[in-house]
């Protein structure tokens, strides 16, 4: 079982779908309406909690479970390591390491979106981010700046001046820094996702020497970790040779 949200999660799977070995499944959260479907079995839709999980781990006899969420997904990640720990099955996360502060960066690094919001002052700004469509809403607190918001599928905003800009990666430095100079952004804020495919933006930003508000990833439940698709399936063949009555994972 993969619990998917990145793209390593979709590309594990369609890696694991072409080996007789393995029998997997990659499950979606559901929150995102245009899904990238992988081409291997798939499910959508929560477990219901820590106990769905483990229903379903004990029903479909599963042998290796996969974190391969956002890392931001925090409870996702507790649910599934509690979940590992009460039916003993292995786990293992998939995260990308997080993007690193450069010398001509305009960094100001926070906890959390509110402390994202309270750094965006008082007087009025024009915003862009990337938060994604859930936390958004935070930005209430702070109705005075101008937001462009860039999230997967389109949504209506409960803010008073705000435009939502649907788009889904990878983006380009240069078609990106020709976005924030169009609609002269004046601040950047962005979660620490670390994908490759959306760091265009903060090249772009560096290039316009725009300030970028970057929220700090959460603390996430311990598990085993990697940082490729390639170290995935080197953990998962090794655990492939050990004695088991594997059917799935």
């Amino acid at each position: 079982m993969i619990l998917g949200g990145t793209s390593d999660g979709r590309q594990l799977a369609e890696r694991l779908a072409s080996d007789p070995r393995y029998a997997v499944v990659l499950s979606f959260a559901g929150r995102t309406r245009s899904l990238q479907l992988p081409c291997a079995p798939y499910r959508v839709g929560g477990f219901g909690g820590v106990e769905g999980l483990v229903e379903y781990l004990r029903h479909e006899d599963c042998q290796a479970l996969i974190d391969a969420t956002h890392p931001f997904a925090a409870q996702m990640s507790l649910h599934a390591a509690r979940a590992a720990e009460r039916t003993g099955t292995p786990l293992l996360r998939v995260e990308c390491p997080a993007w690193r502060r450069g010398d001509a960066d305009r960094w100001l690094e926070v906890a959390d979106m509110s402390g994202a919001v309270a750094a965006l002052g008082q007087p009025p700004q024009r915003v862009f981010s990337s938060v994604g469509r859930l936390e958004v809403e935070a930005f209430a607190a702070a109705p005075q700046h101008h937001y462009l918001i860039r999230a997967v599928d389109e949504f209506l905003p409960d803010l008073p001046n705000c435009r939502v800009l649907a788009a889904r990666g990878p983006f380009q430095v240069e078609a990106e820094r020709a976005l924030f100079e169009r609609e002269r952004v004046q601040v950047i804020v962005s979660k620490n996702a670390g994908t490759p495919a959306t760091y265009a933006k903060l090249e772009a930003a560096r290039l316009l020497a725009l300030p970028v508000i970057m929220i700090a990833r959460p603390v996430l439940a311990p598990a085993f970790t990697v940082e490729s698709c390639e170290r995935a399936l080197a953990w998962l063949h090794e655990l492939h040779g050990a004695p088991s009555r594997r059917r799935g994972v």
